[in-house]
C-alpha cells in the first residue's frame, strides 16, 4: 500500500494520527503507520498498547524493534474490539464535536508563608523550585552557603561559587522582627541600620557580595550598629516599606531605635566607600546622646507680665528719660577711669598667651611613610574626622604602630605647628582617648576599621 499511496495521502494519514495522538511528532506517526500498512485504526491500536504497556514515552520516537513486536501483538486482537478510547476520539473528531471546557475553578493555593513560620521558596539555575528555604536554619548553619568540596561536576562546583559569592551577610544579621532589632538597639545604645531587599533586582545581591562582606564595613557595623535585613516581600518587610514610604528596592535606612526616625537612606547599591564615610557622623554619639543635645538647644521660654496700654504707655516713657540721664553720666565717668586700664590688660592677655604657647613643648612625630597597597588581609583603613569638619582616610599596616596616625594627622593640618592636638577615637556613648606613647600596633590597639577625631588642646 506505501507503493500506490500518494505522499498526500500518507500526509493526510499522519496529520490524523496527530490529532488522535496529542503530543507525539510526525516521525513518531510515520513509524506507527508504516509498521500497520498505512491502516490509521491499526496503527491508533498499536500506539495505546505500546502507552499501556509502559514502553512509549510521550513526545519520544520509539525504537523499530519495539515497533515490530507491538505489530506481532496487536496482531492477535480482534479487529472487531473496539478500545476504550479509540473509537470514540475518532468519531468525536470525525464529527468535529468538541468536549466541553473544564469549569474554572478559583482558590488560594498559599497565603503568605511568613505568617505560619514556614520558610521562603527559591529556585535552582534550572529553573524548578528547590524545596522552601528555610532563612532560620541558614543563620545558624551558614556553611549551606561554602562552597561544596565534593561537587561531583564543573556546573554544580560553579554554583556553589556563586552561592557562597552572593550570600548573605549571617555573622552581622540580628534575628528577630523589627520592633526586636529596635529594642536591642534602643537598650544597647546604637543606631539600626536596615537593608530591604528585593529577590527581582540584582543590586540586592550587590550589596552582599561588595558591601556588606567589605571588612571595613562589617567591623563597623559589628562594633557601632544593630544590623536587620529582610526582603520586601515579606510581612515584616511590607510593615517597613509602608511606615517609611519606600518604593524602589533595594534601599539601606538609618533609623533612631528611640523614636523610629528615619535619620538617613540609601537606594539602590551603596559602595563601601560612600557608606562609611556618610556613616562618620553616627560614630561619635548614640541615639541617646543625640536626644540630649537636640533638647539643650531648645530654646525655653519666659513668661513676662503683661500690663495695660495706658500704664505701659506711661512708664516707658518716664523709663527712658532716666535710662538716657544714667548712661550719660556714666559714659562720661567711665571714659575717665578706663582709659589707664584698657592698654594694661592688653599687655598682660598678650603676655600670658606667650607664655601659655612657650611653655608647651610639641611632640616629634615619626616619619609618615608611602600609604601602603596589597593584601588586603594585612592592611587596616583608619578614617579622621579633623576639626574643620574634613574627612580624611587612609590604609595603615596592621603590624604599624600607631604613632603614625598621629603623624598623618599632621600632615593635615596645617595649624598643628604651633598648636597641640590629641585624638580620640568614636564610640557609641562615651569616646576613648588616645595617647601618643602608647607602643602598640594598630590590630593591638583596635583602632583597625575604625573612627578617630581630632579636636585642639
Amino acid at each position: 500500500m506505501e507503493g500506490v499511496m500518494s505522499v498526500s495521502d500518507q500526509q493526510t494519514l499522519v496529520s490524523s494520527f496527530l490529532e488522535i495522538a496529542v503530543g507525539q511528532t510526525a516521525d513518531t506517526a510515520r513509524q506507527f503507520l508504516q509498521a500497520t500498512g498505512w491502516k490509521l485504526e491499526e496503527a491508533i491500536q498499536l500506539f495505546y498498547v505500546g502507552n499501556e504497556a509502559g514502553i512509549m514515552a510521550e513526545g519520544a520516537p520509539l525504537p523499530t524493534e519495539n515497533i515490530d513486536q507491538l505489530a506481532e501483538q496487536a496482531s492477535g486482537v480482534n479487529e472487531n474490539v473496539a478500545l476504550p478510547g479509540v473509537n470514540e476520539n475518532v468519531e468525536q473528531f470525525a464529527d468535529d464535536e468538541v468536549r466541553a471546557p473544564m469549569p474554572v475553578i478559583r482558590d488560594v493555593l498559599y497565603d503568605d508563608m511568613s505568617l505560619y513560620g514556614a520558610p521562603r521558596a527559591r529556585f535552582s539555575q534550572q529553573g524548578s523550585v528547590i524545596a522552601f528555604r528555610n532563612f532560620e536554619e541558614e543563620m545558624k548553619h551558614p556553611g549551606v552557603w561554602e562552597s561544596d568540596q565534593g561537587a561531583t561536576s564543573s556546573a554544580n562546583a560553579v554554583q556553589d561559587n556563586l552561592a557562597s559569592l552572593y550570600r548573605p551577610p549571617f555573622k552581622l544579621l540580628f534575628q528577630g522582627s523589627f520592633e526586636k532589632a529596635k529594642s536591642a538597639a534602643s537598650v544597647q545604645d546604637k543606631w539600626l541600620l536596615v537593608n530591604l531587599q528585593s529577590t527581582k533586582e540584582f543590586s540586592s545581591h550587590m550589596l552582599n557580595r561588595d558591601t556588606w562582606a567589605n571588612e571595613a564595613v562589617s567591623q563597623t557595623i559589628i562594633t557601632n550598629f544593630i544590623f536587620w535585613q529582610t526582603y520586601d516581600d515579606t510581612t515584616e518587610g511590607k510593615k517597613v516599606c509602608t511606615y517609611y514610604k519606600l518604593e524602589s528596592m533595594p534601599v539601606v535606612l538609618l533609623i533612631d531605635p528611640i523614636t523610629g526616625q528615619k535619620m538617613r537612606s540609601w537606594n539602590g547599591m551603596v559602595h563601601p566607600d560612600r557608606l562609611l564615610e556618610d556613616l562618620l557622623l553616627f560614630f561619635d554619639s548614640g541615639p541617646r546622646d543625640h536626644h540630649v543635645t537636640l533638647s539643650n538647644k531648645r530654646p525655653r521660654e519666659t513668661a513676662q507680665p503683661q500690663k495695660t496700654k495706658d500704664a505701659s504707655v506711661a512708664d516707658e516713657t518716664n523709663e527712658e528719660d532716666e535710662e538716657v540721664q544714667r548712661a550719660l553720666a556714666a559714659s562720661m565717668e567711665g571714659m575717665k577711669e578706663t582709659s589707664g586700664t584698657i592698654s594694661k590688660d592688653k599687655d598682660e592677655i598678650i603676655t600670658k598667651k606667650e607664655e601659655e604657647t612657650s611653655s608647651i613643648k610639641m611632640p616629634t612625630y615619626l616619619p609618615l611613610p608611602e600609604e601602603p597597597k596589597g593584601d588586603r588581609n594585612l592592611l587596616c583603613r583608619v578614617g579622621v574626622r579633623l576639626p574643620d569638619g574634613r574627612r580624611v582616610q587612609r590604609n595603615f599596616l596592621r603590624v604599624d604602630p600607631i604613632q603614625l596616625l598621629w603623624s598623618f594627622c599632621y600632615s593635615q593640618l596645617k595649624e598643628a605647628e604651633a598648636r597641640p592636638f590629641h585624638l580620640t577615637q568614636a564610640i557609641p556613648g562615651a569616646s576613648k582617648n588616645l595617647e601618643y606613647d602608647c607602643q602598640s600596633t594598630f590590630e593591638e590597639s583596635g583602632l583597625a576599621n575604625s573612627m578617630v577625631s581630632v579636636t585642639w588642646e
